[in-house]
């Protein structure tokens, strides 16, 4: 048996996923808001997502009457069991649609519930067309309860401030939110103020610095850290630890598994996609086979990073998330990416691409000491680069292929005149991507040394002297990960 599917705008999506839900209406495909785009850190608010009862026609914006919204339109029919089709290109720019049933929805609203300790209120500052808005919206209407739905536009610790007056006095408060927004959340005295009255805060999308979390946590903020993807109907391992009825497993090559009542039904009209990510347990049970490494101590899953990001510099293995974890950790340093970039001597150069804290970068050397101190030489970044922010994909999390495109021009031929980010110095006031460094030893075949084209104007290059025994010599292949 099938049932329809349909295409469902934001400001309708409420009352249609109930109905999606609760089997008198179609499955649902939600519709990224025209007035969103892509934007990974704006909020879902810019469509009303209320009930329609309690929803005021048409929508008024500060540019006035919004125009007619068309209907819902039927786009194809799903198997009955499917509620949501939600689609996602996940880490690999791969397109696809993910079939959602309403029976694992509903396992994931009420393990959360049971996690966070019952029923509440939750506050809706994401795309509703990614998994985590989407949660938000089943959670509520699984709950019987309407969304405070953050106010149209870029997300910024004002709007949320207004939006948290929106809860009543008696509500039990839950919100989801991705690392991005938790920063900008904590250096604003009021937002972090306003998040301090959540019963809990749902952090995932991304990995978190650790120094981050140590900042929530010493602030008051409720943090509970989240790992899962679309296929799992979003995170479905709290704190490390699986939801009720999930499991965690690895297979022989470190690989996290993850199996339960939450899994997906599987890829709309990819049986190809199915194969390759859900697998049989030796028990028989179905399970996910995701792209991340992970380790397990007493049941407590910690997540290591992707098995397809794992660099090779000179012959040893480099995990960017233990390198940025290092980084986050350092005076300065508010954000930080590390993406390898081709290097005809090491094979990849590992390149630190940072967003500094008021304009104070760091210098390589304190870099290299840090990370070469914590994790081994071989993992120790041989590039710096400060920019105004990371480029971000989906919710809120970083976009990897974007800054190595990023950090490969500006170690390069360097960005072209139309590039979002124009190379400027580091330490002037010139915007953009400041080229704080580069890593490889001085001597007649440093990069700089072999550079045909002059540098550009305004980028800085400076080397490493020595500090690190293997700043100009490969480090011996070893196979270590860095982690």
């Amino acid at each position: 048996m099938t049932r329809p599917l349909r295409d469902v705008p934001a400001h309708a999506l409420l009352d249609a996923l109930a109905a999606a839900l609760d089997g008198t209406g179609p499955a649902v495909r939600p519709l990224a808001s025209p007035d969103l785009g892509e934007q990974p850190d704006a909020s879902a608010a810019a469509a009303d997502v209320r009930p329609a009862a309690t929803r005021a026609r048409p929508v008024t914006t500060s540019a006035g009457p919004a125009a007619p919204r068309p209907a819902a339109t039927q786009a194809a029919h799903v198997d009955e069991r499917v509620a949501v089709v939600v689609r996602t290109s996940g880490s690999t720019g791969e397109p696809r649609e993910v079939l959602l049933s309403g029976a694992a929805l509903r396992a994931s609203a009420t393990a959360t519930e049971r996690r966070l300790g019952g029923p509440g209120r939750w506050l809706l500052a994401l795309p509703t067309h990614h998994v985590a808005g989407l949660q938000v919206l089943a959670r509520s209407v699984l709950a019987g309860t309407a969304p405070v739905v953050v106010p149209p536009g870029p997300f910024r610790p004002a709007a949320f401030v207004e939006a948290v007056t929106g809860f009543g006095t008696t509500d039990r408060r839950y919100a989801s939110l991705v690392p991005t927004q938790l920063v900008r959340l904590l250096d604003d005295p009021a937002a972090t103020t306003a998040l301090t009255t959540f019963d809990a805060v749902l952090l995932g999308g991304a990995a978190t610095a650790p120094d981050v979390l140590a900042r929530a946590h010493a602030a008051g903020v409720r943090v509970v850290t989240t790992y899962g993807m679309t296929e799992t109907c979003g995170g479905c391992v709290y704190d490390g630890v699986p939801l009720e009825g999930v499991d965690v497993t690895l297979d022989d090559a470190g690989r996290v598994l993850l199996s339960g009542p939450v899994l997906a039904d599987g890829y709309r009209g990819r049986p190809d996609l199915d194969a390759d990510a859900f697998v049989a347990l030796p028990d028989g049970r179905r399970a996910l086979r995701t792209h991340d490494l992970g380790r397990l101590d007493d049941g407590v899953l910690a997540v290591l990073g992707r098995a397809d990001d794992v660099l090779v510099t000179g012959g040893a293995k480099v995990a960017p998330a233990a390198v940025e974890a290092v980084l986050a950790g350092l005076d300065g340093v508010r954000e930080a990416c590390v993406v390898g970039v081709p290097d005809a001597e090491w094979g990849q150069a590992v390149v630190a691409v940072v967003v500094p804290r008021e304009g104070d970068v760091p210098t390589l050397d304190a870099v290299r000491e840090a990370v070469a101190r914590r994790l081994g030489p071989p993992s120790a970044p041989r590039h710096l680069l400060a920019v105004r922010e990371l480029p971000l994909r989906g919710p809120g999390k970083v976009d990897r292929a974007a800054v190595t495109r990023l950090a490969t021009d500006a170690l390069g031929a360097g960005p072209t005149a139309t590039d979002p980010l124009a190379v400027g110095a580091t330490g002037t006031d010139t915007p953009g991507v400041g080229a704080a460094g580069s890593g490889r030893g001085a001597g007649p075949t440093s990069r700089d040394d072999r550079t045909t084209s002059p540098p550009r104007e305004g980028m800085q290059r400076t080397t490493s002297t020595g500090v690190h025994d293997d700043a100009g010599v490969p480090p011996a292949p070893t196979g270590r990960s860095g982690a």
